[in-house]
């Protein structure tokens, strides 16, 4: 066997003989003369069980249980009564002692009480660790899948959740960082405080401070009120910062200034005002190459990225797309009306084999628009855009022939983004979105090309 046991008894003798037989029988054991010296002890260090004499000068053992219980209702605490007083010893177990041995004890008796009682403290052992673990990796609502990667995401989530640290997200486009800033807030002491979103990349750099921090009015052309940012409404809750790293630097210094200081001052205000929020960011950057370019503060990152949760692209999660293509399925079907029994083998196939550049975001996109073409009462691959399942399936072919003497990478996203802008009446703000990039970095992209509308 093995296992501790603190030994409580006032009669030297007593504690002697139990200490040597349990010792022989493979426990570790420690004994005191009483009840406040057993508390004493209980303060130092964990016992699997504590075995306690009822009748005791000083405390009793029923004072010491009741006390124990309080602090640690999973105790296991078993009495020892003399003749007389088994009556007491009853009561004991109905106020939560396992067990009860009558003195003079037998050993046979003494050491049969005590293998069940382990018994019982390895079950709950094995059922806290197992729960735990079910904490761990639980599924998160409106976050589906069972790959490693994501098990790992549930993890992070349900481990920082309940504490205060900033979180940094990274992720390509679409692949559900707002989801999970959403997610912690829910899982932790804010939770019922405000969470606020903000996409950095959508926010004119003009117009961003105020947007974070409020302003006063008079402050700036058009501010004929006083307005609050988002981070003096979310205070006591939560702000999410997404795509964080197309933010400006001289904005940059601000949110640090902020975070450090916890306090902002509004666009025209002479006033600091305190604020308590939880800051998570995202960004599909690396933020590193962006610090070595000049471009990212490397004070900011480090006050950003005490957490850290890496989401992995669709394309790496596997059997995570049947999944979510089911939960889709069910989600739209149930939204239209049109009664759905699934996913044609076929079309499953063909989801299986695409790359899914916009990710979980893109293939919602595609199954909503599969719900509203099937004309059966399953998705088949016709259903489908072209640009799926002409590529989709294992050896699918590229949507272009690729030339035998090769491709310039740098030409092909040229072309690309022209004909991206054509299709978007030359807005960038909605070009942006048919690329899957943020508009600032389609802003860069049109002034390294010297891409301009004739």
């Amino acid at each position: 066997m093995s296992g501790s046991i603190l030994v409580v008894d006032d009669e030297k003798g007593q504690r002697e003989i139990l200490t040597t037989i349990l010792r022989k029988e493979g426990y570790r054991v420690v004994d005191v003369p009483g009840g406040r010296e057993a508390l004493a002890r209980l303060d130092e260090e964990e016992f699997d069980l504590i075995l306690t004499d009822l009748k005791m000068q000083g405390m009793s053992g029923m004072e010491l249980m009741e006390q124990v219980l309080a602090l640690d209702p999973q105790q296991c605490v078993v009495m020892m009564t003399a003749h007389g007083t088994v009556d007491s010893a009853v009561e004991a177990m109905k106020k939560g002692a396992f067990d009860y041995l009558e003195k003079p004890l037998e050993r046979d008796d003494l050491i049969l009480t005590l293998q069940r009682a382990f018994e019982r403290i390895n079950l709950l052992r094995e059922n806290r660790l197992l729960h735990k673990r079910l904490e761990e990796t639980a599924t998160i609502p409106n976050i589906i899948g069972d790959h490693p990667k994501i098990r790992e995401v549930f993890r992070v989530i349900n481990k920082i959740a309940p504490t205060g640290s900033t979180v940094l997200i990274y992720g390509e486009s679409g692949t559900g960082k707002e989801l999970v800033a959403r997610a912690i807030h829910d899982r932790s002491p804010r939770k019922d405080q405000p969470f606020f979103a903000i996409n950095c990349a959508a926010i004119p750099d003009s117009l961003m401070e105020s947007e974070l921090f409020g302003h006063e009015k008079g402050s700036f052309t058009g501010a004929g009120s006083r307005e609050i940012g988002l981070f003096e409404a979310a205070d006591k809750g939560t702000v999410f910062l997404d795509e964080i790293g197309e933010m400006s630097v001289s904005m940059q210094a601000k949110l640090l200034r902020a975070i450090q200081e916890k306090e902002i001052r509004r666009v025209g205000g002479k006033v600091n005002i305190p604020i308590d929020v939880r800051i998570i960011s995202a960004t599909n950057r690396d933020l590193e190459a962006e610090i070595r370019k000049g471009s990212f503060r490397e004070d900011l990152f480090y006050r950003l990225n005490v957490i850290r949760i890496n989401l992995p692209p669709l394309r790496e999660r596997g059997n995570d797309i049947v999944a979510l293509a089911d939960f889709f399925v069910r989600k739209y079907s149930a939204a239209t009306g049109i009664p759905l029994k699934g996913i044609a083998k076929p079309a499953l196939k063909t989801l299986m084999g695409y790359s899914w550049p916009g990710n979980v975001r893109q293939l919602e996109s595609v199954i909503e628009r599969g719900v509203l073409m099937a004309e059966s009462d399953h998705i088949e691959p016709e259903d489908l855009p072209a640009e799926v399942h002409e590529a989709g399936g294992p050896g699918g072919k590229l949507p272009f022939e690729f030339p035998p003497d090769g491709i310039s990478i740098e030409d092909l996203e040229r072309e690309l983004i022209i004909k991206a802008m054509d299709r978007a009446g030359w807005v960038i703000a909605k070009a942006a979105p048919l690329l899957g990039m943020s508009y600032k970095t389609l802003q860069y992209r049109l002034e390294k090309f010297g891409i301009d509308k004739h």
